[in-house]
């Protein structure tokens, strides 16, 4: 922080397990903002040690398998000290133009969330094009909560993953992106997206049954929930993403990153396909 700079007001909350490879380098980049908070499932590394050694604040969450998961019971149960509220993951980094950026929104009494915009690398090489990944991390105390989507049993995920802050009032965005840089290697990527093709299979076999769900979705969650067991998705999404979006440019990175997803897709609709028809018999 330099002399004469105030703190940011907001409340970076971290979730955290065995993050102990990434999460020093993200932590060095936060010290403009108010208050830190890592969210520990109760790692058996070095996290929670390194976390307090820049001054975070740690606490201790284990799911029972039931609402709420880690985001939600940090904000219903430990409230952060700010009036605004920043989830980032271990893997992200921010830079003084992102801070600020969030500075600069947060004053700004029309919106009480911001959609935030992130760099990926994939297999070392940083990603300039595809899909842009975007979510909705940065929303003021008390404005509302990630989506309660009840998985009591089907779920091994402690974490809200795909489900999206509901927030009352006005939403925007923030165009300087954050950058995401997943240092666990190729395998960590295909064992995380299983775990994420399980839940997402689940929770479109459960959406058939809960029409009321589709009204809180955003056009790009109903898109991908409407067709996502249609033969052609993936291919689809492959193309769109390799072609329309130009992740071509990105070379060899890109294709591979393509590819992965495009197999994440299939692997989502094989799975809910499968268990139709174990339903059926």
């Amino acid at each position: 922080m330099t002399e004469g700079e105030a703190d940011i007001p907001v409340t970076v909350a971290i979730p955290a397990k065995n993050e102990e490879g990434g999460l020093a380098r993200c932590l060095q980049c936060l010290g403009r903002f108010a208050e830190i908070v890592v969210i520990d499932s109760e790692s058996t590394d070095r996290t929670a040690e390194i976390a307090e050694s820049f001054g975070a604040r740690v606490v201790q969450f284990r799911w029972n398998g039931k609402y709420p998961k880690k985001r939600n019971w940090f904000l219903l149960n430990v409230p952060p000290s700010q009036p605004w509220v920043l989830f980032l993951d271990s893997d992200e980094f921010v830079d003084n133009d992102f801070c600020n950026a969030v500075a600069s929104a947060i004053v700004n009494e029309r919106y009480n969330g911001y959609w935030l915009t992130y760099t990926n690398h994939f297999l070392g090489a940083k990603l300039e094009h595809g899909v842009a990944q975007r979510k909705l991390a940065l929303f003021r105390v008390g404005s509302g909560l990630y989506e309660r989507i009840e998985e009591d049993g089907w779920s091994g995920l402690d974490m809200e993953i795909h489900e999206h802050p509901i927030i009352e009032g006005r939403v925007g965005q923030i165009s300087v992106p954050i950058d995401h840089r997943d240092y666990k290697g190729l395998a960590k990527f295909v064992e995380r997206h299983k775990d994420y093709a399980l839940w997402e299979a689940r929770r479109y076999l459960q959406l058939q049954t809960e029409v009321g769900e589709w009204k809180r979705f955003t056009p790009r969650q109903r898109f991908k929930y409407r067709y996502l067991a249609r033969w052609w998705y993936p291919l689809f999404y492959f193309l769109f993403a390799y072609f329309m979006k130009r992740g071509f440019l990105d070379r060899a990175a890109g294709f591979h990153y393509a590819y992965y997803k495009s197999w994440y897709f299939h692997t989502i609709r094989l799975l809910i396909h499968e268990h139709s028809e174990f339903r059926n018999q």
